[in-house]
């Protein structure tokens, strides 16, 4: 059985969590996108794991997790975190394994993708790993893939010092390739996850363009760059915070504003641990937004909506979510392709009364205070997709399930 599980934000909405406690009934966990650039917070026993190349699943010490074909990886942070993760009691010799046909990051990318950056009128807050460099080499048929670091004439075109640094990281790479098509077609009857980075509105093809990621980010994305093809997907999991978080530039329509809406700003910043796992920088923070949530849905065919952070509003008496736009004095309940149009939509909202009670420590759907199972039905409602699971917590078991997705 294969299962997708992407974010249906803009990133940051708690994949690493949900994968991590997935992962628990699964054997197999693929990472099909993205680079050192993502960054996935696990919290096991009271201590924090930061990830951003390894797939979340290695936590468990009989999961092999796969780095995929559309990922860039950069040998130094691939290094590092494994190390990082040996010298904490992970041990991941004999199950960590890299798609020969992922694409490497090499160290000059990082500081043609920081010139490029500060070269743009228009930044696109970017973080300056050089994963945008690889996958535009990629594309220009450029790049180089673990399969080359193998393949002498596959390196001709890279200077002296590219070709340095291959051959510092060539023998200590020997231990991951494999052919990842192969491998889950011998794997074919096993529990597969496919975890996804960044989030649905950043994907390169359907996100807010040009202030995007790289890779594909959506659910197709799984097929395309994770070893299967598109009807071997079983299910889309779409990851989703009781807010709404962006990191770096482009629209967004629901952000508080400062002048009036600061404090609460503050609060679900603080609260939430709104500060980005790669960069340190403090997330923009809004109230949901049901209109990009909803057409997630659609364009990535997500099944079930997994709804995460929703302890954050515990003490509020009441919160808001956007259900419209109001764009140029039209009223608009599609998810516009315009970046004039987004930056320049002003959120319709619905009040929610808050349940100003404490959620951590519940362990069922009934055990919700009425007014968080309103909030739930509404989204439902609003989407048309189900809530299965709720994430009260930063811990594995403050997860509920209504609806276990490993059931067909």
């Amino acid at each position: 059985m294969n299962i997708v599980v992407i974010g249906a934000q803009w990133g940051d909405e708690g994949k690493g969590k949900i994968v991590d406690y997935l992962a628990g009934d699964a054997q197999i966990i693929v990472r099909f996108s993205g680079g050192a650039n993502a960054g996935h917070t696990i919290v096991l026993k009271d201590e924090q794991f930061a990830l951003h190349l390894v797939p979340s699943g290695v936590l468990y010490p009989d999961k092999i997790v796969i780095l995929g074909t559309g990922m860039v990886i950069d040998p130094e942070a691939l290094h590092a975190e494994l190390s990082m993760l040996e010298s904490r009691g992970i041990n991941w010799q004999g199950r960590v394994f890299i798609s020969d046909r992922a694409h490497i990051v090499l160290p000059k990318y990082r500081q043609i993708d920081k010139e490029m950056e500060e070269k743009r009128n228009k930044p696109i807050g970017t973080t300056g790993r050089g994963i945008g460099i690889a996958y535009g080499l990629k594309a220009f048929r450029d790049g180089i893939r673990l399969a080359d670091v193998f393949e002498d004439e596959r390196l001709v075109n890279l200077d002296a010092e590219d070709r340095a640094f291959i051959a510092h990281w060539k023998d200590w790479l020997k231990q991951f390739p494999i052919n990842l098509v192969d491998y889950l077609d011998k794997h074919r009857h096993a529990y597969v996850l496919f975890e996804g980075a960044q989030g649905a509105l950043l994907d390169i093809d359907t996100g807010t363009y040009p202030f995007v990621s790289s890779g594909m980010s959506c659910a197709a994305g799984a097929a395309a760059q994770g070893g299967i093809g598109p009807r071997s997907i079983d299910k889309v999991l779409g990851v989703f915070k009781a807010y709404t978080t962006r990191v770096g530039n482009g629209p967004f329509p629901t952000e508080f504003n400062p002048e009036n809406q600061g404090a609460l700003e503050d609060y679900i910043r603080k609260t939430g641990r709104e500060y980005g796992v790669t960069t340190g920088r403090p997330r923009r923070c809004g109230y949901l937004d049901l209109v990009a949530l909803r057409y997630a849905c659609r364009v990535n065919s997500i099944d079930t909506l997994v709804l995460t952070h929703l302890d954050v509003y515990d003490t509020l008496p009441s919160f808001e979510a956007c259900i419209a736009y109001k764009i140029d004095g039209k009223l608009i309940e599609h998810f516009p392709s315009s970046i004039y149009e987004l930056e320049h939509a002003e959120p319709v909202l619905r009040k929610f009364k808050g349940w100003e009670c404490e959620l951590k420590g519940r362990s069922s759907y009934d055990e919700l205070p009425i007014e968080a199972k309103d909030y739930i039905s509404f989204i439902e409602e609003y989407t048309e997709t189900s809530i299965d699971m709720i994430s009260i917590g930063y811990e594995r078991n403050e997860t509920i399930v209504r609806k276990s997705p490993w059931i067909r």
